[in-house]
């Protein structure tokens, strides 16, 4: 039990933060929790430790939404993502508090870093209806046809957040895939979660449908190797998985023939984001269509 609170004689109050899966925001199936603690081992907040039962209603949920979120329009996705960022830069005090209690980081730069992560969730509202632009062509063919190429969601998406960046990394990997119509399922950081699941309540209270984003917390060695192999997903970024796993989860993803983002090394959130996180969970539809004659 945590000390009563300097010269209040009350014991405060923990928040217990919960699973959100499905736009609802449910407890652990296995009614577990563990403690979020503070860069300077002060106890901030309980956590919901997910389970095997919780990933499976994860990605169930991220299916169900895929269909209507891959079939609005691109510039309808661009302007629910510019709304989460919205919300987020209404929260901004919130998030910055998080950062700098996670991270034992000054004020100041706790700033940047929510800044950095609002200005991420605009970056990909924009290119929400410009990739098919980009990366669709029409093909010279040799006959009476048009030969059209384009890009489309691959469906459900086991994104592991990068725990060395509990906001800015979240938003980083998490934007990219729904922006090209994908739906995901998001293990956050165990370490810092809170700021990811500060994002869930922002994002529950955007336009963003239920399911189209779905954030566990709890242990991502534990968590990721039931996504990498389950079937109904179709891809998975590595971003935050532990190393020495990292290669047995592309193993287990291969055998369901699962798109694959490996890690990369020494990760700049910072840096212009560019276009690469959003084609590797992109396949090419080709359409032939005769010409009049």
């Amino acid at each position: 039990m945590p000390p009563a609170a300097p010269g209040t004689g009350r014991v405060p109050v923990r928040k217990t933060y919960k699973l959100y899966v499905g736009g609802a925001f449910p407890r652990s199936e296995s009614g577990r929790c563990y403690p979020v603690t503070a860069s300077g081992g002060a106890h901030l907040a309980n956590a919901a430790l997910a389970s095997r039962k919780d990933a499976r209603d994860a990605v169930v949920a991220a299916r169900s939404a895929f269909p209507g979120w891959a079939g609005r329009t691109a510039y309808n996705r661009g302007q629910i993502l510019y709304r989460v960022a919205e919300m987020m830069e209404g929260r901004r005090a919130q998030f910055a508090a998080e950062i700098a209690e996670a991270d034992g980081i000054g004020a100041a730069r706790a700033d940047e870093l929510v800044s950095a992560a609002v200005d991420r969730w605009v970056y990909y509202a924009g290119w929400s209806d410009k990739i098919a632009q980009v990366l669709g062509a029409a093909n010279p063919v040799s006959g009476p046809y048009f030969n059209l190429s384009q890009p489309e969601p691959a469906g459900v998406v086991a994104v592991l957040a990068p725990p060395a960046a509990p906001l800015l990394g979240v938003v980083s990997v998490v934007a990219p895939v729904i922006a090209t119509g994908n739906t995901a399922v998001v293990v956050a950081g165990e370490r810092a979660p809170l700021p990811a699941l500060t994002l869930a309540e922002a994002l529950a209270t955007s336009d963003l449908p239920g399911g189209v984003v779905n954030i566990l917390t709890g242990r991502t060695g534990d968590l990721a190797p039931h996504l990498a192999s389950h079937a109904d997903v179709n891809g998975i970024d590595l971003t935050g998985a532990l190393p020495e796993s990292a290669a047995d989860l592309e193993r287990s993803a291969a055998q369901t023939l699962k798109r694959v983002l490996r890690p990369g090394e020494g990760e700049d959130w910072l840096a212009d984001p560019g276009i690469s996180r959003m084609t590797p969970f992109l396949e090419t539809k080709t359409v032939w269509h005769p010409v009049g004659m």
